[in-house]
């Protein structure tokens, strides 16, 4: 099978596409053969040896796939070979074939294709417990979405408007803020504006914002901190503008506000009941036509440099995903 390979540390163009051995399944593991994985910002980050999770050597990158189940290893019920499935690997989904631990796997909704379903969980799962379980987002409520074109700001974007609040899109281009408004948010703000700040101020009456959703850090988090209403939260969901920033912890005692880490794989992981709650509702709202995933380009395996190249020089809107034929 051909695999995408990270041999060593770096940016996109040192992946190399090679032929390796298909993968045999233990017990409780599951070997997949792929049809769609999304390409997600942590994919940049672990080839580079900058993400939480540092796999050895060479490994593929790509942890949310869809395919089609091709062997199970003992003690594995929940699936068989033949079904449809997406699996929430990690790394490992630039490939033909992955091998992963079968608690990953989930039969695929009956409503998915393929490239849906590769593009839907990390987005959706991420933003949603940073809204619903972090933020404790109430109806009514006015949202700030940063970086509201990417994968996750769509999807909190739409998430947004599901449970009722207010949102507030910002992003850097005209054409971004377009997708945003197709996305249903209820006003737009260009945060390369130097009056950005004075216009969420307007658009807020003068009380600020109740929740920041922040996937982009650098110099946009401040100004976002110091656009907080009283009692607000500020969600840390990720740093795609490369900075980490440095907040003065004195704006958190003028506005009354908390400052609130997302870290959805690691919940997943420790709360698996609440994460599959969480995703039953997803997929539920998905089926109703609420949720409408917004997949900008998709690439084969042998231009997956171009697609995280695509991440990385902010170019994409909404999500991009990697087709195996």
């Amino acid at each position: 099978m051909k695999a995408v390979l990270c041999k060593q540390h770096g940016l996109p163009e040192t992946l190399v596409l090679e032929d390796v051995p298909s993968p045999t399944p233990g017990p409780k593991e599951v070997v997949i053969s792929v049809k769609a994985c999304g390409v997600n910002f942590p994919d940049t980050l672990i080839i580079q040896n900058k993400y939480q999770f540092k796999p050895d050597l060479p490994f593929s990158p790509g942890g949310e796939i869809a395919g089609v189940v091709k062997a199970v290893g003992e003690g594995v019920k929940h699936v068989k070979p033949g079904d449809t499935v997406i699996a929430l690997t990690g790394w490992g989904g630039f490939a033909e074939e992955v091998l992963t631990d079968a608690a990953k796997v989930f039969p695929v909704p009956p409503m998915f294709d393929f490239k849906v379903a590769a593009t839907f969980a990390y987005a959706y799962g991420t933003s949603y417990y940073a809204l619903k379980d972090r933020a404790q987002l109430k109806a009514g409520e006015t949202l700030l979405v940063l970086g509201a074109s990417g994968g996750v700001g769509l999807a909190a974007v739409q998430l947004g408007k599901v449970m009722g609040a207010k949102v507030i899109a910002a992003a850097s281009t005209a054409e971004k803020l377009e997708v945003c408004r197709q996305s249903g948010a209820d006003e737009l703000v260009n945060y390369n504006d130097a009056d950005w700040r004075e216009q969420i101020k307007a658009l807020t009456g003068g009380n600020g914002v109740d929740v920041v959703y922040d996937a982009v850090g650098g110099g946009y988090a401040e100004p976002a901190l110091r656009s907080m209403a009283w009692c607000g939260r500020y969600l840390v969901v990720g740093f795609a503008a490369g900075d980490i920033p440095k907040i003065p912890l004195n704006l958190t005692l003028l506005k009354g506000c908390a400052i609130v880490g997302v870290f959805w794989g690691d919940f997943a992981r420790r709360q698996p009941k609440d994460n599959m709650g969480n995703m039953m509702q997803l997929f539920a709202w998905l089926a109703q036509g609420q949720l409408k995933p917004h997949i900008s380009a998709e690439y084969p395996l042998e231009q997956a440099a171009q697609a995280l190249n695509d991440l990385l020089q902010r170019r994409a809107t909404g999500k991009v995903v990697l087709v195996v034929e």
